[in-house]
């Protein structure tokens, strides 16, 4: 075999990553290239070809399944059609990328560069987004991440997982909830919920369905022992409406009084088929299924007064006693 029948297969090799290189990067509808541009760029990296050449190239990329548009004229343009997202959605990404508490700002900013690659050269001036996360605490801690792949295998696998749950103390000294208790968890689901993911399912503890989140999980481990089956009926879509963030308390049915111009709220919180009553004075009353815990009760401070819980009797006591503290505080 000759030198020249060595080297043409590699050239030819070489020639189409350089084409798909500069139409996937430097091309899009607005911003086409020319069979010159193409033969000028091929020129630049070293490989002499002629116009000729170009359409049969781009007609067999075509043919392997890139989308490639060709303008027809003297001379022929050509551009990087449809891609896998577009730039819309990649302003969508980038935002939720800049601004999620998840990410380390490490990873935030990997996760961008890599979005903006799957965009044109042009099209990624558009892709410069302003978004401003100055309150956004960003966490330093990237074991998270492995934190969250241990617990999709540990569902797939259908097996428990262990783990100790992180507290702070006073010092911001970092510690473990009970002195390192280890709890036992069948995983049913991973909950993304306010920019956290929480594991969702059967604690051998509480002897209940519970949700932990995933980021205060310490040594977490998948054990060998087969997880326990989910209750009869139990789905994550019902079960995250009535904790909706308020994890770790009793749940119960919660009557509420409200004004009306909060039912938006209440349907975010609850969505739309809990039962309601219209009442006097502008304001309404609806039952709804809820996890008593300082979160819930946060909840209804929130507005200042135009949420009333009026049962069970249990809860209006502890936010009455709540709000008192909340007095004596202020008194002190």
């Amino acid at each position: 075999m000759s030198d020249k029948e060595r080297v043409e297969p590699n050239t030819m090799k070489r020639r189409m990553v350089l084409l798909w290189k500069l139409l996937y990067d430097q091309t899009d509808e607005d911003h086409p290239v020319t069979t010159y541009d193409i033969v000028d760029y091929m020129a630049e990296h070293g490989i002499k070809v002629s116009r000729k050449t170009i359409k049969p190239d781009v007609d067999l990329m075509v043919e392997c399944g890139f989308d490639i548009v060709t303008v027809s004229g003297k001379p022929n343009k050509y551009f990087w059609g449809s891609r896998e997202l577009q730039v819309p959605e990649l302003k969508l990404l980038l935002d939720a990328v800049s601004s999620s508490r998840f990410l380390t700002k490490k990873k935030s900013d990997e996760l961008k560069n890599k979005l903006t690659g799957l965009a044109s050269v042009h099209q990624r001036k558009q892709l410069s987004r302003h978004i401003y996360t100055t309150n956004i605490v960003k966490p330093r801690n990237e074991s998270i991440y492995y934190t969250v792949d241990k617990i999709n295998d540990a569902i797939e696998a259908r097996h428990k997982i262990s783990f100790n749950i992180i507290e702070f103390d006073g010092k911001r000294r970092k510690t473990h909830r009970n002195d390192g208790e280890v709890y036992i968890v069948s995983p049913y689901a991973l909950y993304w919920n306010d920019d956290f993911y929480y594991v969702v399912g059967w604690s051998d503890k509480h002897e209940a369905v519970s949700a932990f989140r995933a980021d205060r999980m310490d040594h977490l481990e998948m054990l060998d022992e087969k997880a326990e089956k989910r209750p009869k009926g139990f789905r994550i879509s019902d079960y995250s409406h009535k904790v909706f963030e308020m994890f770790d308390g009793d749940e119960v049915s919660v009557t509420i009084q409200c004004k009306n111009y909060l039912m938006k709220y209440v349907i975010d919180r609850f969505g739309d088929k809990f039962s309601f009553e219209p009442g006097e004075d502008d304001t309404f009353t609806c039952e709804v299924e809820v996890c008593l815990s300082p979160t819930f009760y946060g909840w209804v401070f929130g507005f200042g007064g135009d949420i009333i819980i009026l049962e069970p009797e249990a809860a209006v006591e502890e936010i009455v006693s709540m709000s008192k503290k909340l007095i004596q505080n202020e008194d002190g």
